[in-house]
């Protein structure tokens, strides 16, 4: 209407350029327009919504064929464990609890987002979330996403406290190291890391409660890492993990 106005000299509200907007309300440029704006929005929709429910970058991964083969990847995994998870369970009861867990997870969206992370897994009450090395390391993200994670649930402790009668809170384990990705499954699709970094950064994660510590990483995350004087680092000593050779040492981060 606005144009057939300007190009007619016209004021909006006269009767010729209602005609006109008619006329170009029922012709085949208009209708074929709206078809291909529903079609591009219907298509983004449906990206939108499987993309959520597959992971960040997965669907994505899918189409270019990334990792339609096997291929060897240098990354940071972080294992985030629930505390007290077990008797949070026993006093909510599965409904509840699962409730809890939903808004447990959302809370961490923006955080993980923020830092460029992407969740692996979803495992209980533990989430399994994954940078490659680079993205990882640059502005310490992995290190930031725990802290950010922190500050994002004691924001909602109020909304917790009032509607589950608790405050959840979490520990963390952060390791690297080369893993293969590629596909995985038949009936379900998925892309699917294995490698000994998994294995490690869940024993790691074991010895949280030894140390009652939120954040501890390995020796060799830690010398990757420029961590400046916003954070303290203790060294907890080595220890021999489970199916490791050679022993590792481990270090507790806090934030200054």
């Amino acid at each position: 209407m606005l144009a057939a106005s300007i190009e007619m000299k016209s004021s909006v509200f006269s009767k010729a350029v209602w005609n006109q907007y008619l006329i170009f309300f029922y012709s085949i440029t208009h209708i074929s327009t709206g078809i291909q704006l529903l079609f591009s929005l219907m298509s983004s929709l449906l990206y939108a919504e499987i993309s959520e429910n597959i992971g960040q970058n997965i669907l994505y991964n899918f189409f270019t064929g990334r990792y339609h083969k096997p291929v060897d990847e240098n990354r940071i995994f972080m294992f985030v464990d629930m505390k007290d998870s077990t008797t949070i369970a026993e006093k909510l009861g599965h409904k509840m609890y699962f409730k809890l867990l939903r808004d447990y997870y959302k809370s961490f969206s923006d955080a993980i987002l923020k830092n460029y992370g992407v969740v692996y897994q979803y495992v209980g009450d533990e989430i399994v979330i994954t940078w490659k090395l680079n993205t990882g390391l640059k502005d310490n993200h992995c290190i930031k996403c725990f802290f950010d994670m922190k500050i994002a649930l004691q924001k909602q402790k109020n909304y917790f406290q009032k509607k589950y009668n608790f405050i959840p809170d979490f520990k963390a384990a952060l390791h690297f190291g080369q893993v293969t990705a590629g596909e995985i499954g038949a009936l379900k699709k998925d892309i699917f890391f294995t490698g000994d970094v998994l294995n490690t950064t869940a024993r790691i994660l074991s010895y949280t409660n030894t140390y009652n510590a939120d954040l501890l990483i390995s020796e060799n995350s830690i010398k990757k890492l420029s961590l400046g004087e916003r954070y303290k680092v203790i060294n907890k000593g080595q220890h021999q993990l489970k199916g490791k050779e050679q022993p590792i040492t481990i270090y507790e981060i806090k934030k200054v």
